[in-house]
């Protein structure tokens, strides 16, 4: 690690935290249905589409309600994904003649992007033509992404409101999500990308000569408009294969940086909207202090191995250490232009954050530096997280935090004035235990199957984290991936596809369902022996429930890989 390094991780960690609380007080307002500064100009086109589609947005709507309107919505989504990819050879917005995608591939993407993993077994530049591009996977980058938004500000009514049966409504909450907060953000950074050297036009690609003779065909296309939203939406899918390393995608350490920013900031904003919804903004910051405790961690873990190079590199006497003259560590699948630390900060909080977007190649880092984000996703990506997903994963740890405190002092645990019962804990738990029954489950399929080892393309300890992190980054709704393994054949895009559904889905479900039951509970005054839950040692105490709940679940598997290669490796055996 370097000063200079460190200063960079500070310096954005500075301005996430300026733009949190002001950002956090937009949201709220928006949702509110409260006038904001966009409203003459947005509020005639909601009331256009709700007239459009019949709905009264001051209809609100019970858990149940909540849910099927949700799922229908994302239902009709994969439908229409799913049929735009099949088809795209007969469609405009083709230049390249791009034939229409392979049926199990077509499955696996829509799914992919309607739940916001945005998991890409394909090569975007050679497989996607304009439109699908631009009507199919940016539209759902916005929708899938204000769904998320849409469903946290569910669970947040559920503990600000009192002795109600309704969540607000899905179709209100959706439209006011992209109107309001995602497509003005979009539409700015997208022309600040421009700016900085992305792409964004209809134009065929364009054949060039190298100045060694070789014929190089140089892809084109509506980049810009794709990156704002995939980084904003925290959905991640480039429209290159090599993502935000592409110097169309990510050009300048500027736009790196606004990348970083917009990935996060979101997130983080709607800690803030949580204190504020019930009435108490520094119930917010515990949460926002618990997130960026374990985001540090993961960053400085990562930077660390990273920083420190290969051992095995140093027993032959390669010198790593960072000097005006090289940048030292383990520079290996990585950008020049952004170097270790914002490739290890860049690394961190796209699984902090469900992203998945990458600038540099996870299966390049060290055993512990690939440690890092596999280790956050399986967290559930609570650190900040994605748009929406994150602050919902992070309230279910803390009613189990709450519940574990109860136990501790022997009373019936209470977070921000609702009592948590058996309900509650049953449904939570449900909710968070989805995630090691698919990743464990369909891990264990993959590595006794032919199908499953057939993509591996490392054998021992490496070639098994492979296959554990896909269905860590499926089932997480991240979408990044450790490179070396082959996922574009029919086992692959099958299984993930399915631990994409169960990981967004069957954790939303339980979700919706504690939102519900905590609504329709009285306000509880707090007393004596109430414990608060807005001060360093709540935040301490949901760190270490969320650090021993995934430690207990994930370490033994972790063990088998990232842990494993390793000591191999420190030892000299593995290079």
């Amino acid at each position: 690690m370097t000063a200079n390094g460190l200063l960079q991780i500070t310096v954005f960690f500075i301005i996430i935290i300026a733009l949190t609380k002001p950002l956090g007080w937009y949201i709220t307002r928006v949702f509110a249905g409260e006038r904001t500064l966009l409203s003459p100009i947005f509020l005639p086109v909601e009331k256009f589409f709700y007239r459009l589609a019949g709905v009264d947005p001051e209809q609100e709507q019970r858990w149940t309600s909540y849910a099927v309107a949700m799922l229908l919505f994302n239902l009709a989504g994969f439908v229409s994904l799913y049929a735009l990819e099949r088809f795209q050879a007969a469609l405009p917005f083709n230049p390249q003649g791009m034939n229409g995608v392979a049926p199990d591939l077509a499955f696996n993407t829509a799914i992919s992007f309607i739940t916001n993993t945005n998991w890409q077994a394909y090569s975007g530049e050679t497989t996607m033509s304009y439109l699908v591009q631009m009507a199919g996977l940016t539209v759902h980058n916005f929708v899938s992404a204000a769904t998320g938004i849409a469903l946290a500000l569910a669970l947040v009514r559920g503990f600000a409101r009192h002795s109600v049966q309704s969540l607000g409504n899905f179709w209100a909450d959706l439209t006011r999500g992209i109107l309001y907060i995602l497509l003005p953000i979009a539409i700015v950074t997208a022309l600040f990308f421009v700016w900085q050297g992305i792409p964004q036009n209809l134009g065929s690609y364009v054949d060039a000569t190298t100045l060694e003779g070789a014929r190089q065909t140089i892809a084109q296309g509506p980049v810009a408009s794709q990156i704002a939203i995939k980084m904003l939406g925290t959905n991640g899918g480039g429209f290159f294969n090599a993502n935000a390393a592409h110097p169309y995608e990510n050009p300048t350490a500027l736009a790196n940086l606004l990348q970083m920013i917009l990935m996060i900031c979101i997130g983080a904003a709607l800690t803030n909207v949580f204190g504020r919804m019930v009435g108490n903004q520094m119930q917010g910051w515990a949460l926002f202090g618990a997130m960026a405790i374990l985001s540090l961690a993961g960053i400085l873990l990562l930077y660390g191995a990273e920083g420190a190079g290969n051992p095995n590199f140093t027993a032959f006497g390669v010198d790593q250490a960072a000097s005006e003259f090289q940048s030292g560590g383990n520079m290996e699948g990585k950008e020049v232009r952004f170097g270790i630390a914002n490739s290890s900060l860049f690394a961190t909080l796209t699984t902090d954050a469900s992203c998945g977007a990458v600038n540099g190649m996870h299966d390049s880092f060290t055993p512990f530096g690939g440690l890092v984000p596999l280790f956050n996703i399986q967290l559930g990506e609570i650190i900040f997280g994605g748009v929406g997903s994150g602050l919902y994963g992070i309230l279910l740890f803390a009613i189990i935090a709450m519940f574990i405190a109860g136990l501790m002092v022997g009373r019936t645990p209470e977070y921000v004035g609702k009592k948590l019962e058996a309900r509650e804990v049953k449904m939570t738990m449900l909710a968070l235990l989805v995630l090691p029954f698919s990743i464990l489950g369909f891990t264990a399929l993959a590595v006794t199957l032919p199908a499953g080892v057939a993509g591996i393309a490392n054998n021992g300890p490496h070639g098994f984290t492979e296959i554990l992190y896909a269905y860590t980054s499926a089932t997480g709704n991240n979408g990044s991936a450790f490179a070396g393994l082959n996922a574009n054949t029919l086992f692959y895009n099958v299984t993930l596809a399915f631990a994409m559904l169960i990981g967004r889905f069957a954790m939303i479900v339980p979700m919706l369902a504690v939102a519900g039951s905590l609504a329709g509970k009285k306000l509880v005054p707090p007393s004596a022996g109430t414990f608060p839950t807005d001060n360093g040692l709540f935040v301490a105490l949901l760190v270490g429930v969320i650090l021993i709940v995934g430690g207990l679940v994930f370490f033994p598997v972790l063990a088998l890989g990232p842990v494993v290669e390793h000591m191999f490796m420190q030892a000299g055996t593995l290079f």
